[in-house]
């Protein structure tokens, strides 16, 4: 049955959670700030996850796994790294009935771990460079826990590589922060600004930290992964040296790069509706349910629902295998069984009814625009296969023209100031900056939260300071963020 959901317009964090709810995407699980992923939702997961390890491996990456459980005093070797993290680390003390003689941290991020094995399996530059990715969970205990945007545990992947130099491993900061923005742009229809982080948001260790940010439909910035530059500061603390090619010893060059469930979250804030659900073709689970219609048993059993399955299976071909399926739930009324599917968000509805099976004909309504069209059931597979790249387009279409239409540009302080303050969410603003940390805090003090999301990547405009007035000053995106 159709479930309530309330009007992002009145009340949109608790349209986002009506929206979970009424899609079966998750539910708060007996853990405080634990989710449990239900199936719809893992199976836009499973094809997020695929679409970026593909794009891993097509870069060279391998795929590995690491201990859940990091030594304590790994953290503590790299005293960022365990500053940062120290409020969100869950620590277990003991286990198998005794206290441990050291505490081990929930694996919050692998660094320190991964840090450790590279170290033994690194002697020479022969041995660089490691390339490797990890799927899993981490554990980040979460104060305000909202699904799929912060929760205490979540899935993920993290990319840790090594290098001889510095120049190979930024350029492998840059590189992998471009297959998210592809990925990101190509699969879930999100158009994202890509470009590096300031100084206060970088990630803990890290000497540059580099961000995909994407604008949700409330104009809030969500960070939708990040590509961090880790220097020679991890491979110091976990003495990864190697001796290179002239015999001199130094220590490897390495990176850390990741994006999670939180995607999920960023699709469901960019596109969805009143309504509910609505997915991108590409990582939606189903892609077309085919709904035979009749109130007669016996025709229903010996022409429409054959027809449908044999439709199905024509369909789930053309997508790959699989993405079709038959709605059988004949207990609920037409309307209620479509609006089963407009809340899940499947992309598009394939409607079977008597009229359309006498005349070779079944009508297909879009998720993302509700438009219609009667299509020959011989010419369906293809049609439909056209109609999932138009949705596609569509939805990325849609969520550029959003961001570019709710981005603004700013030339003071003052500006800034009264742009944040005029709105909750009014949306990003561009202004240029070279100030200092204090005067990030500073704007976030008189902004109302607002921070600088990244300096893009492809804006090379300089300017003048909207803080010091100083010349040459680099665009950022100052944004409110969830």
């Amino acid at each position: 049955m159709a479930k309530n959901i309330t009007p992002k317009e009145q009340n949109y964090s608790q349209w986002y959670q009506d929206v979970i709810r009424a899609a079966e995407l998750a539910d708060n699980a007996p853990v405080r700030g634990c989710m449990v992923v239900r199936p719809n939702a893992y199976g836009v997961w499973e094809n997020i996850q695929s679409a970026f390890d593909r794009a891993f491996k097509e870069t060279g990456h391998t795929n590995a796994y690491f201990p859940l459980l990091i030594p304590n005093s790994f953290m503590e070797r790299e005293a960022q790294h365990v500053e940062g993290f120290a409020p969100e680390l869950a620590v277990v003390t003991h286990a198998g009935g005794e206290e441990l003689e050291e505490p081990y941290v929930v694996r919050p991020t692998s660094e320190t771990i991964i840090g450790h094995m590279y170290s033994q399996w690194v002697q020479s530059w022969r041995d660089l460079p490691i390339l490797i990715n990890q799927w899993c969970s981490v554990v980040r205990w979460e104060k305000r826990p909202r699904l799929f945007l912060r929760t205490s545990e979540f899935l993920w992947q993290e990319g840790h590589t090594a290098h001889a130099t510095r120049e190979e491993a930024y350029a492998e900061t840059l590189l992998m922060l471009g297959v998210y923005e592809r990925i990101m742009q190509e699969h879930l229809a999100l158009s994202v600004i890509y470009g590096e982080k300031s100084m206060n948001e970088r990630f803990p260790g890290a000497e540059n930290t580099f961000s995909c940010e994407a604008m949700m439909s409330d104009k809030k910035a969500l960070q939708a992964g990040t590509s961090h530059f880790l220097g020679q500061n991890f491979a110091r603390a976990f003495d990864i040296s190697f001796q290179g090619k002239d015999g001199a010893t130094d220590f490897a060059w390495t990176t850390s790069w990741g994006v999670s469930t939180r995607l999920i979250g960023a699709i469901i804030m960019t596109h969805s509706d009143n309504d509910g659900l609505v997915l991108p073709p590409k990582v939606a689970p189903v892609k077309a349910a085919v709904i035979p219609i009749s109130s007669d048993e016996a025709k229903l059993a010996r022409d429409l629902e054959p027809a449908a399955k044999k439709l199905a299976g024509e369909l789930a071909a053309s997508f790959g295998g699989l993405g079709a399926e038959v709605d059988r739930n004949y207990h609920l009324r037409p309307g209620d069984r479509f609006f089963h599917h407009i809340q899940k968000g499947v992309p598009l509805r394939v409607e079977l009814g008597e009229r359309e099976f006498a005349n070779g004909h079944v009508t297909v309504v879009r998720r993302d625009t509700g438009a219609k069209e009667q299509v020959a059931i011989d010419a369906a597979p293809a049609r439909v296969s056209a109609l999932l790249g138009e949705i596609q387009e569509n939805l990325y279409r849609r969520a550029r023209e959003f961001r570019l239409e709710n981005t603004h540009d700013v030339s003071s302080l003052g500006e800034l100031k009264d742009f944040f303050k005029g709105s909750a969410t009014p949306g990003f603003a561009r202004a240029f900056f070279a100030g200092s940390s204090d005067d990030e805090k500073e704007i976030k003090d008189i902004t109302g939260g607002a921070t600088i999301r990244c300096m893009p990547q492809d804006d090379e405009a300089l300017g003048k300071c909207v803080v010091t007035g100083q010349d040459g000053a680099r665009r950022a995106i100052f944004a409110k963020a969830y």
